[in-house]
């Protein structure tokens, strides 16, 4: 396949581009400008232009990651990029696809399980309702802006992203020095639901996605079963071999992260992937502390 793949130099992307090439697809790099000399790319400049929808006849499919990221203190100025890279971006991507004479034969677009809000122990399928809060709107406003895509006859997936676990970035990335130094423990008593991905399964999703024509509309790309709080760093302190009995408390949250953190570390998001399984799709890495010990390279 013709790919074109945004946000290709993030966590997700810096990994889904050489395993689409293993797989033998062409990769084309949607960016702002091109990355170095000789790269395959097609430019574009949200919020201001999306791509020209003529060069996006080339393409079979596209894969869209692009988005600022969401682990900073929430101003109202970060609070308006993250909306604006996320809704506006997509919105421009989808209409360039609504205006291609012979459109790609599918859009696989990022969300996340911010859609659901906060929801304690509660099973969630991608038929559950929103939930409320400033990311679960801006998630429902991402997935709407794919629609003129979705009416331009593409097939669109709107994969809905758990916590992405990996060495090289995102929040693992981040507590494993304190971990490491024994400084870790659970958030505010850790009863919370982590709904959670592997970088390496997150991968395999995409891929799959990119080929199951089953699928389409919201997709949980998360691991079968979601971690509490608690259980998380447990095992994560116990496979470092260190202890974590250090509790944040959700009153040091508030303080120390304010809107962010009480959406992202004391919400609690207990997704299930029932229309991935139900397709099929097997993952290497069910559990946290099967996807610890691979990520940690722990025997």
């Amino acid at each position: 396949m013709q790919v074109l793949v945004s946000g290709s130099t993030g966590l997700v992307g810096g990994a889904l581009v050489p395993a689409l090439e293993a797989a033998g697809h062409h990769v084309t790099r949607l960016v702002r400008q091109p990355l170095a000399a000789g790269e395959d790319v097609l430019t574009w400049d949200p919020p201001a232009r999306g791509p020209d929808a003529d060069a996006l006849q080339e393409f079979d499919a596209v894969i869209h990651l692009a988005g600022e990221s969401v682990a900073h203190r929430w101003t109202e100025n970060h609070k308006a990029r993250i909306r604006t890279s996320r809704v506006t971006g997509t919105a421009l991507l989808a209409q360039a696809l609504a205006a291609a004479r012979i459109p790609p034969r599918a859009l696989i677009a990022a969300s996340a399980v911010g859609y659901y809000g906060n929801r304690g122990a509660e099973l969630l399928n991608e038929s559950s309702a929103s939930g409320t809060g400033f990311l679960a709107e801006v998630c429902r406003d991402w997935e709407a802006a794919t629609e003129p895509a979705a009416a331009n006859g593409l097939r669109v997936v709107n994969l809905r992203l758990g916590m992405v676990l990996s060495r090289k970035g995102g929040a693992l990335a981040r507590m494993l020095p304190a971990f490491r130094m024994g400084l870790g423990g659970p958030i505010a008593g850790g009863e919370q639901y982590i709904s959670w991905i592997a970088l390496d399964d997150l991968v395999q999703v995409i891929l799959f996605t990119l080929t199951e024509t089953s699928l389409r509309g919201a997709v949980n790309a998360v691991a079968p079963r979601p971690a509490t709080n608690a259980e998380f760093t447990h095992t994560l302190a116990k496979l470092l071999h260190r202890p974590a009995v250090l509790p944040l408390p959700a009153s040091a949250v508030r303080l120390l992260f304010g809107e962010m953190g009480q959406e992202l570390l004391l919400s609690s998001q207990r997704a299930e992937p029932t229309r991935l399984l139900a397709a099929g799709f097997h993952f290497e890495y069910p559990d946290i502390e099967s996807a610890l010990r691979h990520i940690l390279k722990t025997a």
